[in-house]
Formats: structure tokens, C-alpha cells, sequence
């Protein structure tokens, strides 16, 4: 087991990563507060860990709330279904809320735990590659509107991260090649030796190799985590772990939540910001191939040519987190591990971007 802290003062908490985690009571019960534990899954993941998870804490009091999976069921709606479970059974501020799943699990738990009672613990134990290297990090917790993506939510940190790569055995190829494309982002934003890394090792990790995927995700976490130590709120650095988000965003909004997963979006996202990083004078040619090479290793895609209008897409992105009067902030890259935010980029060059992927 690798363990690494998120440094974050009274908030600090630790992150752990490894194999046959599951089954390591201590982990959990070591960061529970009181004797009320609300366990919050979704119907895939419930049959598999729940459980398993329930059998680790025999000594609390136990109860769990099972919802819909998917990313069009990421609304206050679903939030509810929690806030409801909590009622009913009664729990108090002692309790503690443990998110049993992928992103769209730990991103209502965790909102439900900042405003329940005005705020209780939750413990994040992510299942999907790309909650465990990204989503259960960092204490971003939110919900979808229709206008916009994340657009409602909190920050909101857990007590501890809970990782066990062995969960990614009953994740299909798809979601698990939706992961990568969130590894891949941190050797873009500011870690080339990674991003070398992933290169030279795309091919096994695709394979589902165990020590590497460890490597990859205590490396994600470790460069996650460090940027979140300098900037918990986003006022600044940690802006950049948004490369390829508000083209992704624009990309899942349009075309309606749960058509292209997450980090498929993120993928052509970041592509995206890749092509105008060379518009801008950036990145060379050369540069740009090797990341669609690379996101094309991944069973990624990195187009959505014929799928949305660019007119549409530009409407999209205007409504984001990341717009500052009026402005759409970008992060784009110098060079391949090196990014930066900028809303100085030339719009002409943005619209010749999304014409040219759209």
C-alpha cells in the first residue's frame, strides 16, 4: 500500500492506494466520527461492494442509499434521495457519509455531507479509474444543472481517500479508457516525466497492469494533491487542473449528459486546447501529434466532427465555472508538462479550434 497526505492543515487527510483494500477495517473505521454510517452507491456498484463495505463496520449503526447511475441522474433531484435516507433514519451531526463508487457517487455525497446539518464527515472510496485518480481528490463535491456542469456545489473535504485498484476488474474497457484520459492530463498540465511515463507504458496499462496502474494513480494523486495544498478554493493555480474542462464541459452539455462519458469529453477537450496552444504559437506541430497519439493509445476519442455546431459549442462554453466577466478562461499549454491559464489567447483562434473539431 502506498499512502501519501493531502496537506491542508486541520483539514489534512490521508490518501491511500493498493490492492485488497477492501478488506482493511482500519482504513475506514480509523476516520469515522460517532456511531451513524451512511453508505451512498448507485445500482451498478451496489452488488458488488456494498456488502463488502457494510461487513468492515460491524460495531456502527449502519444504513445505505442506493442510486441511479449516470450522469443525467447528477442533480439536486438525486441529492434529495440522500438528504431523505439521512432523515429517516435519523442521522445526527456525528454521522459520516461514505461515497462507495465513481465521480458522479462522491461528487453528491460529498455535496450532501457539506450542507447536511450544515455539515457533516464523509470518507471517499472511489471505484472507477477516474475518480481515483481525479473526482475523490481534492474536496470538489457539486451537482449538473442544465445550463451548465457543476454548476451547484461545495468544497468540501473528506476524511480520508480510500483507493483499492483492485475495484477496476468489474470496470468496463470504456469507462476505464475514460479514466486515463484524466492521467493523461496531469503529464500534459506540469509533470513531463509522467507524461514520458505513460507513454512508454500506454500500451500495459491499457493491459490493466496492477504495479503500473498503482504508479499512475499515486502519481496522479501526489501532483493533485500538491497543487490542491497551495490553492484549496481555486483562486489560482489549481485553475490549471481544468485543462481541456470547459471544452469538455461544453462538449458533455451539449450533447446531453451521459452521451460522452466524462473523461471522453476531457479527451477531445483537451485536444482542443492542445491545437490552439499551436495557433498560439505554442506547441509545435509535432507536439500535438504526440498527444492525439496518445489519446488514441487510450481508446480515446478526439473529435466530435458532425456531432454538435460550433455554434453550439461556443454557446456552451460560455456558460462555465471558469468565465470571468465575460472572459472564458483556458488553460493551455507552453510546451508538452507545461500549462497555463490565459484568457489573452486571440478568439479567432478559438473559433477556428472549435470549427475545426465541430
Amino acid at each position: 500500500m502506498k499512502t501519501l497526505q493531502l496537506d491542508l492543515g486541520v483539514k489534512s487527510y490521508p490518501i491511500y492506494i493498493g490492492q485488497a483494500l477492501l478488506s482493511q477495517a482500519e482504513l475506514l473505521t480509523k476516520h469515522i466520527t460517532g456511531k451513524q454510517v451512511m453508505i451512498v452507491t448507485n445500482t451498478t456498484v451496489a452488488p458488488l461492494y456494498l456488502e463488502q463495505i457494510k461487513s468492515l463496520l460491524g460495531s456502527f449503526k449502519v444504513a445505505d442509499v442506493v442510486l441511479p447511475d449516470g450522469e443525467q441522474y447528477k442533480t439536486l433531484d438525486t441529492v434529495n434521495l440522500i438528504f431523505d435516507a439521512l432523515l429517516e433514519h435519523r442521522f445526527d451531526r456525528s454521522c459520516t457519509l461514505i461515497a462507495l463508487g465513481g465521480g458522479v457517487v462522491g461528487d453528491m455525497t460529498g455535496f450532501a455531507a457539506s450542507s447536511y446539518q450544515r455539515g457533516v464527515n464523509f470518507i471517499q472510496v472511489p471505484t472507477t479509474l477516474l475518480s481515483q485518480v481525479d473526482s475523490s481528490v481534492g474536496g470538489k463535491t457539486g451537482v449538473n444543472h442544465a445550463l451548465g456542469k457543476n454548476m451547484i456545489g461545495a468544497f468540501h473535504q473528506p476524511k480520508c481517500v480510500l483507493i483499492d485498484v483492485d475495484t477496476l476488474d468489474t470496470l468496463d474497457d470504456r469507462q476505464y479508457a475514460a479514466g486515463m484520459a484524466e492521467v493523461i492530463k496531469y503529464g500534459l498540465l506540469g509533470n513531463r516525466d509522467f507524461l514520458k511515463f505513460l507513454q512508454d507504458n500506454i500500451h500495459n496499462l491499457m493491459n490493466r497492469d496492477k504495479g503500473l496502474i498503482i504508479q499512475a494513480v499515486y502519481q496522479s494523486c501526489t501532483d493533485k494533491a500538491n497543487i490542491v495544498a497551495q490553492d484549496e478554493l481555486e483562486s489560482g493555480k489549481r485553475a490549471l487542473l481544468n485543462l481541456g474542462h470547459t471544452f469538455g464541459h461544453a462538449i458533455e452539455n451539449t450533447l446531453g449528459y451521459g452521451v460522452f462519458l466524462h473523461g471522453e469529453a476531457i479527451s477531445v477537450g483537451m485536444l482542443m486546447a492542445a491545437k490552439l496552444s499551436q495557433l498560439e504559437g505554442d506547441l509545435t506541430s509535432q507536439e500535438v501529434s504526440e498527444i492525439q497519439d496518445l489519446l488514441e493509445k487510450s481508446n480515446l476519442p478526439i473529435s466530435v466532427d458532425g456531432k454538435i455546431s460550433a455554434s453550439e459549442f461556443l454557446s456552451a462554453m460560455s456558460v462555465d465555472k471558469k468565465v470571468i466577466d465575460g472572459n472564458i478562461r483556458l488553460i493551455l499549454m507552453k510546451k508538452l508538462g507545461e500549462s497555463y491559464i490565459s484568457d489573452m489567447y486571440q478568439k479567432e483562434k478559438l473559433d477556428q479550434v472549435i470549427g475545426d473539431f465541430c
